[in-house]
């Protein structure tokens, strides 16, 4: 079974004013009042015999730093899943995320820095089955990671982020239904996202 996923950054352009308070950055680096754009589209797709899946997703972040060190911002995110096996209907899941983001970047100045982030967020996802059994969940969940940046002039860095320790927690469709809490520490290396980040 062979999968293959394609993921590109994606950058949007938007123009921000606030020439007051903002410090100049001297080159590759944030400082305060830096604000940068970052983002990702994936698709995947995978086919064993007659039964296929495949999956798209798109995830714009943006930031603004509060001071030189201290970024906070937000990030959206759609994914949708197709999962087909005839006979039987297809099961399609679609699902919205919207959270907030604070990092802290231990040396902001420089070409190279580290950071840390904790992210709060909620979701919804959709189970369209073709059928009787469609249903809606609502998620509540919150990241603690890790991450790196790295200028490669002064306004594109490459990015690196590690989820690390995640919590969540799922309705399972509500009327009744028990919640499902999830706790747990990423150790996996593997799982890793990179990115490409504009800073204005």
């Amino acid at each position: 079974m062979k999968k293959i996923i394609l993921t590109v950054a994606a950058v949007f352009a938007f123009g921000f004013a606030n020439a007051q308070d903002k410090t100049e950055s001297t080159g590759e680096g944030f400082a305060k009042g830096n604000v940068f754009l970052t983002g990702a589209i994936g698709f995947g797709s995978e086919k064993t015999g007659d039964v296929k899946s495949s999956s798209f997703t798109f995830a714009p972040a943006a930031g603004f730093f509060v001071t030189s060190n201290i970024a906070i911002g937000a990030r959206l995110g759609f994914t949708s899943m197709t999962d087909e096996n005839p006979p039987a209907n297809d099961v399609k899941t679609t699902t919205f995320d919207a959270e907030v983001f604070g990092r802290y970047y231990f040396t902001p100045a420089s070409k190279f820095s580290m950071f840390g982030e904790l992210n709060v967020g909620l979701g919804t996802n959709k189970i369209d089955n073709g059928g009787p059994t469609d249903y809606d969940t609502q998620t509540v969940h919150a990241n603690l990671g890790a991450g790196m940046s790295y200028f490669l002039s002064n306004h594109w860095a490459i990015e690196a982020g590690w989820a690390g320790l995640g919590f969540e927690t799922d309705d399972n469709g509500g009327n009744g239904a028990e919640k499902t809490n999830s706790f747990g520490l990423n150790v996996d290396l593997r799982s890793i996202d990179f990115g490409v980040l504009y800073k204005f």
